[in-house]
């Protein structure tokens, strides 16, 4: 494949870039979750890690290229410096996969030259041909990006990545690693790129970017129009710093707008075929699921997936779109699978239904897990009447994608009002079996609760973020909890979902503290790798 390719190339970092966000540390059994997910979206290549920084970043890429790097799946990925014991991490924690590849990086601007690395342009351009050439001779597909590149000298950008696609290099990945560059510039780049370096034709020229001024993704429109043809992104745009470029902007942005990006790819401006493989009716679901699982909240008014994308309040806004859709909207809800709830199952639905409505929304389950979601559906259907594919959503996301389970909330029971202090009890089980109860005041409920738990895990740690939303309307809506807390440097989610809020606030604070107490159980791991990432 060559950058003559006539459609886009999704490079999914959710997993990698994407985890890097504080507080959006998932395990490896969440990973292979979201990793599932990203197969449906259909991304074309999964980022799953960094397999040398840690022995479970390791074991999740390996786990992933197991069962996620299929003939017919997409191609799984580690990222590596261009070190090779780094460079054989990736390898070995890659071999299950039918398709895989070797992301391998240095730094090539000045600043990082003098400041981070202390090496010389030649140094630096040796090493780079040298660890390709390496990373060639495990596999045949290999990325290779100049940290720093929207920074550095284009006659040596030009320079180095010459010699990497001499050494091997399939694929070219220019990483605006800071968020600084603007389109205009992150174009010109491209383009000086495609017009200097004489053997490009032999590789796909990728971009990178940060979205610390909120340009990431007119960045990367841009460079397609000046010959990029894989965009490497993330989920709700999560990442270091601002995130990264945001994966269904830029999917629904070539996909609303194709007309307009089709010469661009060597197509017919009026060609209706799509720019990318992806099935945007799986965004919304992806978006929801990354967001439950890393904690990392999408607000309100953020584009394609916000609870307000589709949402009209001017009463302008109103009559058109009750008169015409297309008067104030480009593109339909139902193309991101956001649906009007469909009230397909109750109390009395039974479990092949069940299963049924599970699949046709895109889950697979094993059968230990339709048994643990089949009960807790039972669990909410006895207290509501009707069940829609949201609270269906909510309940396998609740249910089968929790933290270690080591601390598990078996009662909670408050007692408040206008003139009496809140009080909570809670019972909770050990990770030993052993059931302890404790009760506490507070200022609220939720703190009484909270504090009850405390004196049972006793763990320090302060509460960063609460946050409470409605998965359906009405009084009986599940409601969706949401909590960060600290402990040292470290930052961990906890999510969980309850027609009970007080019982969705004790459980997801419980996630939370059992992915701290798991964190504190394994701290005999090598210490992790402290390099600077792309």
């Amino acid at each position: 494949m060559t950058n003559k390719t006539d459609r886009i190339i999704i490079f999914d970092t959710t997993l990698r870039d994407g985890e890097q966000c504080p507080g959006a540390t998932l395990n490896i059994d969440e990973k292979l979750v979201i990793a599932k997910q990203l197969a449906r979206l259909g991304v074309d290549v999964i980022e799953a890690g960094f397999a040398f920084a840690s022995p479970g970043d390791f074991e999740a890429v390996k786990k992933i290229a197991q069962i996620v790097g299929t003939e017919n799946g997409p191609v799984v990925c580690s990222l590596a410096r261009a070190i090779k014991a780094d460079i054989e991490a990736a390898a070995e924690a890659l071999k299950p996969a039918v398709n895989a590849r070797i992301h391998t990086f240095i730094s090539t601007s000045d600043i990082h030259l003098e400041y981070q690395l202390r090496k010389s342009r030649a140094e630096v351009l040796a090493i780079a041909q040298e660890m390709v050439a390496y990373a060639k001779s495990f596999m045949t597909d290999v990325e290779f990006s100049p940290m720093d590149a929207a920074r550095t000298d284009p006659e040596f950008l030009y320079q180095v990545l010459e010699a990497v696609i001499a050494a091997g290099a399939t694929t070219v990945n220019i990483p605006d690693t800071v968020g600084y560059t603007t389109p205009s510039e992150f174009g010109a780049i491209i383009k000086g790129i495609i017009e200097n370096v004489p053997n490009i034709d032999q590789a796909i020229i990728s971009v990178h970017g940060h979205n610390d001024l909120g340009l990431a993704v007119a960045n990367f429109l841009e460079a397609v129009k000046n010959g990029a043809r894989q965009l490497e992104c993330t989920i709700n745009g999560i990442g270091e710093r601002a995130g990264n470029a945001s994966l269904e902007e830029l999917v629904m942005a070539l996909h609303v707008r194709r007309q307009y990006f089709n010469p661009y790819l060597g197509r017919p401006e009026e060609s209706q075929e799509s720019l990318t493989n992806i099935d945007t009716r799986q965004i919304y679901k992806t978006s929801r699921l990354v967001s439950n699982l890393t904690g990392m909240l999408v607000q309100p008014n953020k584009a394609i997936v916000g609870a307000n994308a589709f949402a009209h309040e001017s009463g302008i806004h109103q009559d058109g779109v009750l008169k015409n859709k297309l008067t104030y909207e480009i593109m339909d809800a139902q193309l991101i699978g956001l649906t009007d709830n469909q009230i397909v199952l109750g109390k009395h639905s039974g479990r092949n239904a069940f299963r049924t409505r599970l699949k046709e929304l895109g889950f697979e389950l094993s059968d230990t897990e339709l048994n643990k979601a089949f009960v807790r559906f039972k669990e909410v259907a006895d207290k509501k009447k009707e069940i829609s594919d949201w609270d269906l959503e909510a309940i396998v996301n609740d249910e089968i994608q929790q933290a270690p389970d080591l601390f598990r909330v078996e009662l909670v029971q408050v007692s408040c009002g206008s003139n009496a202090r809140p009080t909570a009890t809670v019972t909770l089980r050990t990770p030993e079996g052993e059931e302890l109860t404790d009760a506490a005041i507070g200022t609220g409920p939720v703190d009484a609760v909270y504090k009850a738990i405390n004196r049972v895990v006793n763990v320090p740690n302060e509460l960063i973020e609460f946050s409470v939303q409605s998965v359906t309307a009405g009084i009986d809506a599940i409601g969706e909890v949401t909590i960060r807390l600290r402990y040292e440097s470290k930052v961990f989610s906890g999510h969980a979902a309850n027609t009970d809020i007080i019982v969705a606030s004790a459980q997801a604070y419980v996630n939370a503290l059992n992915r701290l107490y798991s964190s504190l159980q394994s701290q005999k791991k090598p210490e992790e790798v402290s390099a600077q990432k792309v």
